[in-house]
């Protein structure tokens, strides 16, 4: 009779598991932007360019002020935005580097992370945004010139187009990892916006996977 009791206890018992881990997890990956200073750079320089490309006659006489001003807020822009912004906000990273043979070598990235360490929704969709959406703009601003014979101008939006564009490419190669269509990955970029869940792998000019640890650049 004493040992029935215990027995009813141990029988209405339940094991319930408390995780509160993925709590924690849901809980930043709802957040709307965990980088802002990331996030806000990664437009800041790109954008500042295109205003002062687009406005710089109303504050200055000075081409050579203007040129060298553009100039210098594209190539902020260029390393920021292949240094920093990219691992920040999406996770991805492409360089270029030198073997012992002196021969050239792009390698494209793309990081496996924890879920809590990884960027939201909304920073990864300010990221592609701002890198697809802006080459655009100095593509437009190339015919632009070209049409309305500012010749001058024309190196600048070259440059332009050329740095951005560099970025656009490498960021697009770190996702395709050399097997993804391009026209299917930019519906992703749209639909979907997240950082890519396949393992950390590096990808080099002659489409060779390596698995490794991160190399700072």
């Amino acid at each position: 009779m004493w040992g029935s009791p215990p027995q009813a206890l141990m029988d209405d018992t339940e094991d319930v598991s408390l995780d509160f881990g993925t709590e924690e997890e849901l809980a930043l990956q709802k957040a709307k932007i965990r980088h802002p200073l990331a996030t806000f750079f990664h437009l800041f320089f790109r954008v500042s360019a295109i205003i002062t490309y687009l406005f710089c006659d109303w504050f200055s006489n000075s081409f050579v002020a203007c040129f060298v001003t553009i100039l210098l807020l594209l190539s902020f822009d260029f390393w920021s935005v292949k240094n920093v912004t990219g691992r920040l906000l999406v996770g991805l990273h492409w360089w270029n580097q030198i073997d012992e043979d002196g021969r050239s070598h792009w390698v494209f990235e793309a990081k496996k992370v924890p879920t809590i360490a990884a960027s939201t929704e909304a920073e990864a969709r300010i990221f592609w945004l701002g890198l697809i959406i802006c080459p655009v703009i100095w593509i437009v601003f190339f015919f632009s010139t070209l049409f309305s014979l500012k010749m001058k101008w024309l190196a600048l939006v070259i440059v332009g187009i050329s740095l951005q564009a560099a970025n656009l490419y490498g960021y697009i190669h770190c996702i395709l990892g050399g097997q993804k269509s391009i026209s299917r990955i930019t519906s992703e970029f749209f639909v979907t916006a997240d950082v890519p869940k396949t393992g950390q792998t590096r990808i080099s000019e002659d489409h060779t996977e390596e698995c490794g640890k991160t190399r700072s650049r």
